[in-house]
């Protein structure tokens, strides 16, 4: 493979990585929280890019068309969307079993997953949906002579890949420095404990279904802009690529789940231009696979440790 074509893929890997960290966020806070798998965090991602496309065109019709402006309230309609979806699928799928089996609350999140993909595709339709171009233009980077010889970046993709990183610092900070922070790690040590402190433990696992939700609606905008299509179909197999990147990296580690994703990222693309893209998808899971048998724990996680 030439040298500009390694790199292409190297950026591509880099953009995708960013997005499956994103979506990755929300895995990793509310296991880290609950101690299980939100499984319709994947439609939540699904239905923020619906809702990016309506956003859109509403905005358009009503006379928005420069682009900050658009993507700036695009943004904020498609967060307060989808952030209120998250804290009803919390209300009513998870709240109601806080105290049951956790194999009724991983029956409840797929009991979800399902029913969001069936409300999505009767309201919206089967077919693929899709945009106008928001964000044209790229940069190049001529690599020598030769007119294919360069590696580009479209203006989209360094979008992804900046949102990624101020997303993730603001919510490292958010967690680390701030009262909500401290509340959030308090009920992921001991929910019990927190409660007879005085924390209002609902209202954080509230919040971090809220946050969760958010970051998915980020990668959801940051989806639509760049690729311009999606379907209903969209969450499941993102959501176990972004799964996938959480347990890569630790689930339960806020920087695991970015380094995981960018890792996850940079090996499917790798992997698709070396091998073939029509086995990304196997790949991934193939991934998947291997940390479970070999590294349960992943890269930044922690083994699980019994209280007695």
């Amino acid at each position: 493979m030439d040298m500009h074509i390694l790199l292409q893929q190297l950026v591509n890997g880099l953009v995708l990585g960013a997005l499956y960290g994103l979506i990755a966020v929300g895995y990793t806070m509310v296991y880290g929280v609950l101690g299980m798998i939100n499984f319709a965090h994947g439609e939540v991602y699904m239905i923020s890019a619906y809702a990016t496309g309506i956003a859109l065109g509403v905005l358009s019709f009503l006379g928005v068309h420069s682009v900050v402006p658009l993507l700036l309230l695009t943004v904020v309609c498609v967060v307060v969307v989808t952030g209120t979806y998250g804290w009803v699928i919390e209300r009513v799928a998870y709240r109601p079993l806080r105290g049951a089996p956790k194999l009724s609350l991983l029956i409840s999140a797929i009991g979800v997953s399902l029913f969001l993909q069936a409300y999505v595709q009767l309201s919206q339709g089967p077919n693929p949906q899709g945009i106008q171009p928001v964000l044209p233009g790229a940069f190049r980077l001529v690599l020598g002579a030769g007119e294919d010889n360069f590696v580009q970046v479209t203006y989209a993709q360094s979008l992804i890949v900046v949102f990624a990183l101020v997303s993730m610092a603001f919510l490292s900070w958010v967690i680390g420095h701030t009262s909500m922070g401290r509340a959030c790690r308090a009920t992921q040590q001991d929910p019990r404990m927190a409660t007879l402190l005085g924390i209002n433990t609902d209202r954080v696992i509230s919040t971090v279904f809220v946050i969760g939700a958010v970051m998915a609606s980020i990668a959801g905008v940051l989806v639509t802009i760049n690729y311009g299509s999606f379907d209903f179909s969209i969450g499941f197999v993102v959501g176990v690529k972004a799964f996938t990147a959480a347990v890569l990296g630790g689930i339960g580690s806020l920087p695991g789940a970015l380094v995981g994703g960018l890792l996850l990222g940079l090996l499917e693309s790798v992997f698709s231009g070396y091998v073939s893209s029509d086995y990304k998808d196997v790949f991934a899971f193939t991934v998947l696979i291997m940390v479970l048998v070999f590294r349960p724990s992943g890269l930044f996680g922690k083994p699980a440790v019994e209280k007695v």
